[in-house]
């Protein structure tokens, strides 16, 4: 049968979203983000965080090379501005909460606002004081904010959140879930009751809020959440969790789970990388290190003419891309899918060798239309010529086990000991280049490969 995407958005909200890459897939391909770090502090505790090893924040390691001043990430989002002409966004995520830290955060949005007028501006919050800064989101013209909302029952948070400290007080166990709940469903309420897109991120987690999430997705949907991202389990080193021995969900656990929050009618964002919160670049790369301060002139130059002039450029291609989409839909097979792995360095392209992968796109096709299922995260397989040729390599092993439910893997190069590994559990890998929508349709024609092999494939 045809795949089928999570729901459909309105027009005005899909066209909003056309170069926000979180928020839209196909943007993702094609438009840059970036994260700026100004905001250290944190007001919450989560069980899957440790402080000496960054705060965890919108369910990812909020990871940073250093916390910028407010003047320091004007200059920095200036220099970028002017080399990376696809920079659509400008976000901050952290390390900390950016909302226990409004005057940084908020300064540094007014800055930008000034200096690269042309960029959308991004928040990610765990909502606890949200419901104090609606009037600076909506009149510093902040038309994107990301929630992390892990429960809305008090009894599950209490197994997040051991505590949460707010104008002075600090709460713990019940009492500190229902005030986090609380404050994040009305800062929710009353950002979609201003016309602002909300994201909301929840973190998978095994044991503790996997069966609880569908009923935060119908909810968060209810008071006018546009997106429901959900994400697995990463366990800081030192945290509660990782003393618990908490794991993380398997794929094929967070992929049903995506699959019955669709269901409901929610839009399902499954292209997330889990980025770090100084992260620059395309979803899937991280070219931070290439903007560094210290080679930055003291006062960048941005040509807003020649980034809109790319960037319309940028847009075609999109509309270029829907349009074969929806041509491709009148030759639907209506058959059976395939599901395909590709290694891909972004850009769209398949362009990473299996060795040297970190994570795996996977797709559904049924030869007409390509669905993107998510991303899988892995260990890079090859450290040198021996782990590549070595077919007992134990994150060999753990690869083979998180693609073992596709079919084909698409990647630019493979050695022969991961290919022959890989066909004995009925995956056929394909070396290709180029395209990934091409590749994987070009793909589908040798499915036929497995009619006659008799494996189970788990």
């Amino acid at each position: 049968m045809k795949p089928q995407p999570s729901s459909c958005l309105s027009m005005e909200v899909e066209e909003e979203i056309s170069r926000h890459p979180c928020y839209s897939e196909e943007a993702h391909r094609f438009f840059a983000r970036m994260h700026i770090p100004v905001a250290p502090a944190c007001n919450i505790q989560c069980n899957y965080c440790n402080r000496k090893f960054d705060c965890v924040n919108e369910s990812r390691p909020g990871v940073v090379s250093e916390v910028l001043t407010p003047q320091q990430a004007e200059r920095k989002v200036k220099g970028v501005a002017g080399q990376l002409m696809q920079l659509s966004v400008v976000g901050i995520a952290g390390p900390g909460d950016p909302l226990a830290n409004p005057e940084r955060t908020f300064d540094t949005f007014a800055r930008v606002k000034e200096h690269v007028p042309d960029v959308a501006l991004c928040l990610s919050t765990n909502g606890l004081t949200l419901y104090r800064h609606i009037d600076q989101i909506v009149e510093l013209g902040i038309r994107h904010v990301t929630i992390t909302i892990n429960a809305i029952d008090a009894e599950v948070g209490q197994q997040i959140y051991p505590w949460v400290f707010d104008e002075g007080v600090r709460y713990e166990g019940t009492a500190a879930a229902e005030l986090l709940i609380s404050r994040q469903l009305l800062g929710l309420e009353l950002l979609a009751s201003k016309g602002i897109l909300v994201k909301v991120n929840s973190v998978m987690i095994p044991g503790v809020n996997d069966q609880h999430l569908p009923e935060v997705s119908r909810r968060v949907k209810e008071l006018g959440a546009t997106l429901h991202n959900v994400t697995p389990l990463i366990i800081a080193p030192g945290s509660q969790y990782e003393k618990d021995g908490r794991k993380a969900p398997r794929p094929k656990e967070l992929n049903h789970l995506q699959e019955i929050l669709g269901r409901d009618g929610m839009k399902v964002m499954r292209h997330c990388r889990q980025c770090r919160a100084d992260a620059i670049g395309l979803l899937g790369q991280d070219r931070n290190q290439d903007f560094g301060l210290d080679s930055m002139e003291e006062d960048p130059t941005v040509n807003g003419r020649a980034r809109a002039l790319f960037q319309v450029e940028l847009d075609a291609k999109i509309a270029q891309r829907i349009k074969a989409k929806q041509a491709r839909q009148g030759l639907r097979s209506g058959g059976q899918t395939t599901r395909i792995a590709v290694a891909t360095r972004g850009g769209d392209k398949v362009n990473q060798h299996f060795g040297h992968a970190t994570e795996f796109m996977i797709y559904d096709t049924d030869g007409a239309d390509v669905l993107l299922l998510g991303v899988r995260k892995i260990q890079a397989y090859c450290h040198g010529k021996a782990d590549c040729n070595g077919d007992k390599n134990a994150t060999l092993q753990e690869i083979i086990s998180i693609l073992k439910d596709c079919r084909i893997l698409l990647c630019s190069g493979i050695g022969d000991a991961p290919r022959a590994t890989l066909n004995k559990i009925g995956v056929l890998p394909l070396v290709r280049k180029g395209d990934i929508q091409e590749a994987i349709l070009e793909s589908v024609k040798y499915s036929s490969y497995f009619e006659n092999i008799n494996i189970s494939k788990g």
